[in-house]
């Protein structure tokens, strides 16, 4: 039973991918940034080259992976407890993770890894997985309509994502993210009664049978009108008229005004995951 680490996207995708592939739900994460890193280059999150690992079992067969871009936190797949001990121990030996940023993996793992890691930690953040069960629209539903968001929404694209970034006290993605977001058509205005766009929401490219949502935005002064459950809505039918048969969604747990919209839609909750970062 060992971790295998490397710079190669190549092999990382030969060993690993089969495995991540399998459970598209809790590797979400991994598979969005793989589709990320083979459509942008190796430096599409960051100018480090990224690092990939997967672990093999003792019966020879890959059960888990990671992927990490440094300086920002490695995220972690499903893997077997064995597999976070093993890691645990490989932060202190391993070149290639020494430039990690701390770590985002299920709750219990990210809290196994921040101990193991021996470095003071700040209050993690805890982010909820959710997936979608049987939608339901949004009820009263919001005056407007959604469109998708082409070249010319590029400006407000951009804006909104970064007040989106900036509120949560998050990374704020580069030019290129965005771009490649709109792009691919994966973004959705909300336009109000007068055809003025007051929300957004954003889904990643179909990976593995799943796709993501997330940015969703509402200016602060067009909120409280339904636009976010609008907009969220019809962010999901588009993925799913782009191939998603899994449509999932990230959730701050402090944030139960988000949480009640996802919950009226269908969203159900699947796991809690803990972003751990070093402390200020």
């Amino acid at each position: 039973m060992t971790w295998t680490f490397t710079h190669d996207l190549a092999a990382y995708r030969a060993a690993a991918g089969p495995a991540v592939a399998a459970d598209p739900v809790s590797n979400t994460l991994l598979l969005t940034m793989e589709g990320a890193l083979v459509r942008r280059g190796p430096h599409a999150y960051s100018d480090h080259d990224p690092v990939f690992g997967w672990w093999t079992g003792a019966d020879g067969a890959v059960a888990g992976a990671l992927v990490c871009t440094p300086p920002f936190p490695l995220v972690l797949g499903r893997v077997p407890d064995e597999a976070v001990a093993a890691l645990g121990e490989a932060l202190h030996r391993e070149p290639l993770l020494g430039g990690i940023g701390g770590f985002n993996a299920r709750r219990a793992d990210g809290e196994r890894l921040a101990q193991a890691w021996g470095r003071p930690v700040g209050d993690p953040e805890v982010l909820r997985l959710y997936r979608l069960g049987e939608l339901v629209a949004p009820h009263p539903a919001p005056a407007g309509r959604a469109r998708t968001a082409g070249e010319a929404d590029l400006p407000l694209v951009r804006e909104w994502f970064t007040a989106f970034a900036v509120e949560l006290d998050d990374r704020v993605p580069g030019d290129a993210v965005v771009r490649d977001r709109v792009a691919q058509r994966g973004v959705v205005l909300w336009e109000d009664g007068g055809g003025r766009p007051v929300a957004v929401a954003s889904f990643s490219a179909e990976v593995g049978g799943a796709s993501r949502i997330g940015p969703v935005y509402t200016p602060p002064a067009e909120r409280r009108r339904g636009y976010a459950a609008g907009v969220t809505h019809a962010a999901v039918g588009a993925a799913r008229l782009a191939g998603a048969a899994e449509v999932l969604l990230f959730a701050d747990t402090a944030n139960p005004t988000s949480t009640g919209v996802y919950l009226r839609l269908g969203f159900r909750p699947v796991e809690d995951r803990a972003v751990v970062v070093p402390a200020a």
